[in-house]
């Protein structure tokens, strides 16, 4: 990959899409990982406004402070960007105090999880209305396409995604070049939903680059018989969850009436 040409397009790409759409710039939720700091950045590249936005929910000092210093960063590098807390903590505790959370804990810390996503994504899009800016999404090709690792309606809810073409190990690329800090480049990528510091690879079960590996070998139209050991684990793993995530990847089904029955 030509990671300057590749940076360049997508800052213009970014550029070109708010100038048509006659909005000021960009706000994106800051998570003190790659992927919205290598999108924020981008953003920062075009000399539009980017409002960075931090959106805690009970969330892991680590991450905090991962996301602090790379606003910090940004702040001195790009005059176009400015940056708020919104602790959505408080919000987010008086929510579970009007539902039931009856059930199995597993399925009741995953609706909860998937509550703090579409939380912060409300937060952004208050924001993006009253300023006039567009919502940038965070999620890369293997999130987005393959795996379907994110919420539906939350860090799934974007006006334009930047980096959704591009693998992981393209977007770290991307990083190292953008020069985002080490401490973000060296942490294990983790959704931070659930309040701790649990990645995305304890979740998932495999890594990004075994994930980029299995979307290139389902691409390819193989099987799982087509594999053992550790590979055909891994293979089972992204097919898993591509078929179960797949009513996120696909347009939301619209029941077509027949011409006939509205005569």
């Amino acid at each position: 990959m030509n990671t300057e040409k590749v940076t360049q397009y997508i800052v213009q790409w970014l550029k070109d899409y708010a100038e048509n759409a006659r909005v000021n710039g960009f706000v994106i939720g800051i998570s003190g990982g790659i992927d919205s700091a290598v999108t924020s950045t981008l953003c920062a590249e075009t000399g539009l406004k980017v409002l960075c936005i931090e959106m805690p929910i009970h969330q892991a000092v680590s991450h905090v402070s991962r996301g602090q210093e790379h606003i910090t960063q940004l702040k001195e590098k790009y005059q176009n960007v400015s940056d708020i807390k919104v602790d959505l903590t408080p919000v987010f505790e008086e929510f579970k105090t009007e539902v039931s959370l009856d059930g199995k804990q597993a399925t009741v810390d995953m609706a909860l999880a998937n509550t703090r996503a579409r939380l912060r994504m409300t937060t952004l899009y208050y924001h993006a209305g009253l300023l006039g800016l567009l919502v940038a999404g965070t999620g890369n090709k293997v999130e987005d396409f393959g795996v379907g690792f994110y919420t539906k309606y939350g860090d799934g809810g974007v006006d334009l995604s930047p980096i959704a073409d591009l693998v992981k190990s393209e977007v770290y690329k991307i990083g190292k070049y953008l020069k985002v800090p080490k401490s973000i480049m060296k942490a294990a990528p983790s959704d931070g939903l659930f309040g701790d510091a649990r990645s995305d690879e304890d979740q998932i079960g495999a890594n990004y680059d075994e994930l980029e590996w299995a979307m290139k070998m389902n691409d390819e139209g193989k099987t799982t018989e087509d594999f053992s050991g550790r590979e055909k684990d891994v293979f089972q793993i992204f097919k898993r969850y591509n078929t179960a995530n797949k009513h996120k990847m696909i347009p939301i089904p619209i029941c077509v009436i027949p011409k006939e029955f509205k005569v």
